[in-house]
């Protein structure tokens, strides 16, 4: 046993299955890194960042039982969550139909879920998309307490050795994304259509994410 965690192989394991998972979180960045480029795409990384770590916390200090407890802020929060991935994914296709018709080129397109109008906006839709889902913060709690020792005396550094594992995890996960998705864009820059296929597709996904998030329960 290291730093209090029972099962640090099987952690790790599971870790990179769940972070391998795809969700609104890795799917924008990708979005960003396409239409973007690299340097928005980890603002965008930055905020998932801090989203996932705020989510940590509040598990380690109980805040997701507070959730679990208060069914009426549980729906606050799934359905403003949902709200906000149903908008992105409107504006995404939206900004795809415009671009098939030729409107507007990739570089011009201005669906608001990727299109930040200035160099902080990729960093707060991604944390906003990373806060507003309780299911997120259940999820975190749930998985954590299963590794660390109850009879460990710093359980606080348990849980920061489990969020370092999360996180570096998820720096490698969505530095490939970011790559691909440049990657992906310069193949977009020369087939307009596929362009506007690609972002529509994407804008039904955030919106499936929407919508699976509006008909998540605590159990």
């Amino acid at each position: 046993m290291i730093y209090g965690i029972t099962d640090l192989k099987t952690f790790v394991l599971g870790t990179i299955i769940i972070v391998l998972l795809p969700g609104p979180n890795s799917l924008y960045v990708l979005s960003v890194a396409a239409r973007r480029g690299v340097r928005q795409a980890y603002r965008g990384a930055c905020g998932v960042f801090l989203g996932d770590a705020i989510l940590m916390l509040c598990s380690a200090t109980g805040v997701a039982a507070l959730l679990k407890a208060t069914p009426a802020l549980f729906l606050l929060v799934k359905y403003a969550g949902a709200a906000y991935l149903v908008w992105m994914g409107v504006g995404l296709m939206r900004g795809a139909w415009r671009r098939w018709r030729g409107d507007i080129s990739l570089a011009q397109q201005d669906a608001p879920a990727v299109q930040p109008t200035n160099d902080a906006r990729p960093f707060r839709s991604a944390l906003t998309i990373s806060l507003l889902n309780p299911k997120a913060i259940l999820f975190f709690v749930s998985f954590f307490i299963q590794f660390v020792d109850p009879a460990y005396p710093y359980p606080v550094l348990s849980f920061l050795v489990l969020g370092l594992i999360c996180e570096t995890a998820s720096l490698l996960y969505l530095t490939t994304l970011i790559f691909a998705g440049v990657r992906l864009a310069e193949l977009f820059r020369r087939r307009r259509r596929l362009s506007a296929a690609a972002t529509g597709g994407v804008g039904v996904l955030f919106i499936g994410f929407g919508a699976k998030l509006a008909n998540a329960t605590l159990s």
